[in-house]
């Protein structure tokens, strides 16, 4: 088992589900949840995916982190900074919201008018998160051609979505 290679396959998935629980960026639960993986990978059993198995790691250890002291002394906190933060108004405007709706139905109708190969490697890569590798295996074909149609999809939808940059 390569740890380098699960490491790179899976580090973007790993950051955005600690990001999604804890709202925050934490390289320690990153490395975290990569120590577990390496001392757990012969627990490891092939009924799903691996990166379903990361993810599960994941999300495990950001929970533990949310019920951990450590992470209720730092919300409770006397400092200012973190008081203010609290403080900040977080809800989004009635205005606010209905842009950003409108903009995501924009960016939904130009990725679903690509053509289907394009609109495929997009969706697989972007949005379900896959690498190249496992995108070019799911579609059995080359990582050149994954590589090609991802960068043909995003020049068809920086043109397309011109007016949104």
């Amino acid at each position: 088992m390569d740890f380098n290679k699960i490491i790179k396959e899976n580090k973007t998935t790993v950051k955005n589900i600690i990001r999604l629980i804890t709202k925050e960026e934490n390289d320690d639960l990153e490395q975290e949840v990569f120590i577990k993986v390496l001392k757990n990978s012969d627990k490891y059993e092939e009924r799903g995916s691996f990166k379903a198995w990361v993810s599960t790691v994941a999300k495990n250890v950001s929970r533990d982190y949310l019920k951990s002291s450590a992470y209720k002394n730092s919300i409770n906190s006397d400092s200012d900074d973190l008081t203010i933060n609290s403080i900040k108004d977080k809800r989004q405007t009635p205005e606010s919201k209905f842009l950003s709706k409108q903009r995501q139905k924009i960016i939904s109708k130009a990725v679903e008018n690509l053509k289907p190969k394009l609109k495929e490697v997009i969706i697989l890569t972007e949005f379900e998160d896959y690498s190249y590798e496992e995108c070019a295996r799911k579609l059995n074909c080359p990582i050149g051609t994954v590589k090609s149609r991802i960068y043909n999809a995003k020049q068809q939808l920086a043109k397309d979505l011109k007016d949104l940059l």
